[in-house]
């Protein structure tokens, strides 16, 4: 197995909110200062004898994950002790809060090459997983060969669209997936069969012709040879997660789960997510080739309200009946409610009408039964499934033509990509670009 389609269909996305105009083309994160991502966060409350030290840390080309790691490994702690609302963009320079079982005093003199701790203090509350509004981007789209005449007039376009309708299709973005190795939704769906082996191998083999040789022959080799022992001499040592699955095998042969939960539980979640996502993708990507509104209802579908803070209330998801549709139309049109499809799982529910039978269809296809996403080896990251909405919104969208680019501002609310945004204008063929 190897990866070799860099193509947006790779991850399930096939359509434009607007086909009809041409894209700007460009590349985005040139260089990593042209990716600012600030994080909206719920701040917990500061405690003089609080359990948790709240960190507001600026990072320069981190991968999440990894920076927790290193994190932990200076303050001597379990990377379980350091904590975070949502993963970043790892090429982009990103603002964002962390919650560290340690002393302020420990954290503020952390020394980690390309961090910065901005502020530290004590809170009796924690930070978990999806305690954020969402986040702020200011981004330079470079490479643009457009003329500047024509390119503000396709800005335009694209942007009165968005601002018509509210929002642009809330694809999820290519970082679930991976842009160098599209591969994430590929060991999700390995985990989601019970196939560990093919997940073990889709992560630390599956070779991609994007990476570094060296990097590439060690995933061949891990491939072909499925000797672990031998494969740890050869990989390379920055592949810290792929490393730990081989140790453990090298040790614990044919323990495929096991080497799998090796690697941290947001992250094996995530693939399985990124699978759910792929599937939605696809979802959304076949409503709007059938031409059907993102922002008018039909009966049968499922719409979720928004909270005070502007945030899905997935917690009271409405059917769209023909007593309630002209009622759910106005909300949706207000901004206050929208549209959502299934991230399948054990106990999902399907939308009715014709936007359930495209769910239906890709779950048949993918050969999938609700009870496969209850994984007893690693019951931890089970999913009984949820909903996402279709339409993401953003506030103070703007742009500027500025030094063969374009520089874009605009806020969105959490789980929605600035990358999925940007593709509306840019248009291209290859992930890469994104």
């Amino acid at each position: 197995m190897s990866v070799s389609d860099y193509s947006e269909r790779a991850i399930g996305i096939y359509s434009y909110l607007t086909p009809d105009v041409h894209g700007i083309g460009g590349k985005l994160k040139g260089e990593v200062e042209h990716f600012h991502v600030e994080e909206n966060s719920i701040v917990p409350p500061e405690h003089d004898d609080g359990q948790y030290t709240i960190a507001r840390i600026r990072v320069r080309n981190w991968e999440t994950n990894r920076l927790v790691r290193f994190i932990a490994s200076n303050l001597h702690i379990s990377r379980r002790a350091v904590m975070f609302a949502g993963t970043k963009d790892k090429r982009a320079v990103t603002t964002q809060l962390f919650c560290i079982n340690a002393p302020p005093e420990a954290v503020l003199s952390l020394s980690i090459p390309d961090v910065e701790v901005l502020s530290a203090y004590r809170s009796r509350r924690k930070i978990e997983i999806g305690d954020l509004i969402g986040n702020r981007f200011r981004i330079f789209l470079g490479g643009v060969e457009v003329g500047e005449g024509e390119l503000k007039k396709r800005l335009d376009s694209v942007t009165e669209k968005i601002e018509e309708i509210g929002g642009f299709p809330a694809f999820f973005g290519v970082q679930r997936f991976g842009a160098q190795r599209p591969v994430t939704h590929i060991v999700g769906k390995y985990i989601v069969k019970g196939d560990f082996r093919g997940a073990v191998h889709a992560y630390a083999g599956n070779p991609s012709d994007r990476e570094d040789k060296e990097v590439r022959e060690a995933r061949v080799f891990v491939d072909e040879t499925e000797d672990y022992t031998g494969a740890l001499k050869i990989y390379p040592h920055h592949l810290t997660f792929e490393r730990e699955m081989l140790e453990h095998l090298a040790t614990m042969p044919g323990d495929y789960s096991g080497a799998l939960k090796r690697l941290p539980k947001n992250l094996l979640m995530m693939f399985v997510h990124a699978y759910q996502a792929y599937m939605f993708n696809l979802a959304v990507s076949e409503r709007i080739e059938r031409g059907i509104s993102l922002t008018e209802p039909n009966v049968g579908e499922i719409v979720i309200p928004i909270d005070r803070n502007g945030l899905p209330y997935h917690e009271r998801p409405m059917r769209v009946t023909e007593g309630n549709r002209e009622l759910m139309s106005r909300r949706i049109k207000e901004g206050r409610a929208f549209i959502s499809s299934v991230l399948f799982g054990c106990e999902s529910e399907f939308s009715g009408g014709v936007m359930g039978e495209i769910e239906r269809e890709i779950v048949e296809r993918e050969g999938l039964k609700r009870e496969d996403f209850i994984i007893p080896q690693i019951r931890e990251i089970s999913s009984k499934g949820h909903r996402r909405e279709i339409l993401a919104p953003v506030k103070g969208l703007k742009w500027s033509v500025e030094g063969g680019g374009v520089w874009f501002e605009f806020e969105l609310t959490k789980g929605n990509y600035a990358t999925v945004l940007l593709r509306e204008y840019m248009k291209s063929g290859d992930i890469m670009d994104y």
